[in-house]
Order: C-alpha cells, then sequence, then structure tokens
C-alpha cells in the first residue's frame, strides 16, 4: 500500500466536491481526433470503439473503460487521451452498450458486472492488432468491471498491466452512500439519465421484460430502486442485492495476477470506507494507492481554478510507462 502523501493537493482543492465537479467543469475544449469502429456481438449487440492513432509495431494499446453513463467525450476520458497523443500513444476507448450516442439493439444494456463485453474488445484487439501488449485503465464503473474481469481471468488475463480509479468495488456500501447528504445531488443526476435511457428503450422496443410500466419508472428515485427494478431483471439477477453481491470487484481482488494500480481518494463522495478492501484481500499484484483527497475521478493536485494540474493523468502515465 503507498502513503496517502503521494497525492497532496493545495489547500484549495481539499474539498470533495470541488474535485469531483470542477473536472467536468474545466473540461479540455479540444477533442482529440478518433476513428469508430463497431464491434458486432454475438447476441446481435453492437459496441462501439473509438481509436486513437493505429498502434506501430509491437507497441502497447491503452484500453479505457468509462464510467457510468461515461463514454469517450468524459472529462477523465478526454485528459488521458489528450496526454496519450500528445506522446503518441495509442489508446482506443471502449464504449458500453448505449453509451457511445447510439441506443444499443436489445433490451438488455451494461452493468457494474458486465465482463463479456470487455472479453469480447479484448478478443477483437487480439484478432486485430496481434502482437500489441494490451493495458487498461477503468474509472469508476469501468474499474469495478475491470477488476471483475482481472480477478476473473488470473494468469489467463488478456490485459498485462491495468489502473483502476474511484472504483465502487462494494456496490452495497456505495448505494447507500449515495442516499446521504449532498451525495444524492449526484445519484439524482445520474438516476434521471438512466430513467430517461430507459423510458427512450420502452419506447422504441416496447414491453421489456422488466417488473414495472413506463409510467412507474418516476417512482425510482435512487441506484437502489433502479438496480432492483431495471438493472437485476435485464441481467439476470434476483434483485439488487443478487446483482450487487455477484458484481461487486472487492471479491476479485485476491486473484489478480497483473500488475494493477488500485487509486482511490478516502474522501470519494459516491463511497465510504466501507468499500476499501482490507489488505489480506488483495493481490500481491494489486498497489493500493489510498489518498486522503482527490474526490471522485478527480486528484486536482493544484494550479488555477480555470487551469488546474492534475495528479491522475500524470499517475496513469507512469504506471503504464508512458514516456515521451
Amino acid at each position: 500500500m503507498k502513503s496517502a502523501d503521494q497525492f497532496s493537493p493545495s489547500r484549495w482543492w481539499r474539498n470533495r466536491h470541488l474535485q469531483t465537479i470542477w473536472p467536468l467543469m474545466t473540461k479540455p475544449n479540444r477533442r482529440p481526433r478518433l476513428s469508430r469502429q463497431r464491434l458486432e456481438l454475438e447476441d446481435g449487440d453492437f459496441l462501439d470503439l473509438d481509436w486513437l492513432h493505429v498502434p506501430r509495431d509491437s507497441a502497447p494499446i491503452l484500453l479505457i473503460l468509462h464510467g457510468l453513463e461515461g463514454s469517450a467525450d468524459s472529462h477523465y476520458v478526454r485528459r488521458l487521451l489528450l496526454a496519450c497523443e500528445a506522446r503518441g500513444f495509442s489508446a482506443v476507448v471502449m464504449h458500453q452498450r448505449s453509451c457511445s450516442g447510439e441506443m444499443n439493439r436489445l433490451p438488455r444494456s451494461y452493468h457494474s458486472g458486465e465482463t463479456a463485453d470487455l472479453g469480447a474488445v479484448l478478443a477483437q484487439l487480439e484478432l486485430a492488432c496481434p502482437g500489441h501488449p494490451v493495458y487498461a485503465v477503468g474509472y469508476s464503473l469501468g474499474g469495478n468491471v475491470l477488476t471483475k474481469y482481472l480477478g476473473e481471468q488470473g494468469s489467463n488475463s488478456a490485459i498485462e498491466r491495468a489502473a483502476v480509479v474511484s472504483a465502487p468495488l462494494d456496490l452495497a456500501q456505495c448505494a447507500k452512500a449515495m442516499e446521504r447528504g449532498f451525495s444524492q445531488v449526484y445519484q439524482n443526476h445520474l438516476v434521471k439519465r438512466l430513467k430517461r435511457k430507459t423510458a427512450a428503450k420502452l419506447e422504441a422496443l416496447g414491453p421489456l421484460p422488466l417488473p414495472l410500466e413506463v409510467s412507474q419508472l418516476e417512482e425510482l428515485t435512487t441506484f437502489y430502486h433502479f438496480d432492483d427494478a431495471v438493472t437485476a431483471p435485464l441481467h439476470g439477477f434476483a434483485g439488487a442485492d443478487d446483482y450487487y453481491r455477484q458484481a461487486s470487484g472487492n471479491g476479485f481482488l485476491h486473484n489478480i495476477a497483473v500488475p494493477t494500480l488500485l487509486l482511490h481518494a478516502l474522501d470519494d463522495p459516491f463511497m465510504t470506507r466501507d468499500v476499501i478492501p482490507p489488505a489480506d484481500q488483495i493481490s500481491t499484484c494489486v498497489e493500493l494507492e489510498l489518498c486522503e483527497y482527490g474526490g471522485h475521478v478527480g486528484f486536482i493536485e493544484g494550479g488555477w481554478p480555470w487551469a488546474p494540474r492534475y495528479y491522475l493523468e500524470r499517475r496513469l502515465l507512469k504506471h503504464f510507462e508512458i514516456t515521451r
């Protein structure tokens, strides 16, 4: 475990909500030039991949997994892509089903424990880019997915090096945390987005295998309510509790067999300290770096409000040994 003082932001940035909200408010204006690839899945659905640079020779590829309702346009993904672009490093963003700007075809969508889609992407990368090592970084929900995949695969992982940022590794505890205090603001915003997407799918596809009508969506005001009524039944779980139990990444940390950075802020408003796994439940391949500050996918270390300086991208570049 790394000391929390590796990341020591100036006093101005020692607020969990400022760390969480300000990166979105100051998202880089410039978008990296990306090319889209559609991956058709065996179940008739699809995933969209956004590529930065064609990998050269046998250079590694950085696979990026976004968080809940994220995309290649998410502030944290854009900043990392721009950092990779500046160094000529190849990266690809895996959009979860329905997150690329186009609704997916099937009633089902994505969730925190969906690793089969990640496996399909990795198989495609192996087919299209043989000989190129794959590194991966997962943010928030994408970090939980990545953790679960690494633990499931163990030494058979198709990913050679990984980083997990601000991941909700105990989904039940995170759902409870989001129902308290100012964290409810984040919950309300995200749950509204999920409900709008579900309503649009009900309108486009007709009745879904759900225990509710579209008129009842407004009654779902928390992540637990939404996961119990929508996420769980759409993806084969008995309910929210069953989903949280099976999908939480904490239970897979002990079996990770590749070098993995687990970066977490103790003041993350999306969760409590109960999410932090005990040291004896973590593989020796996992480097757990706990920071006193950082918020949720923030980690601003200094700079002026209109030009913040980030620890996060610098730390990730160092972990993946991405240099000029």
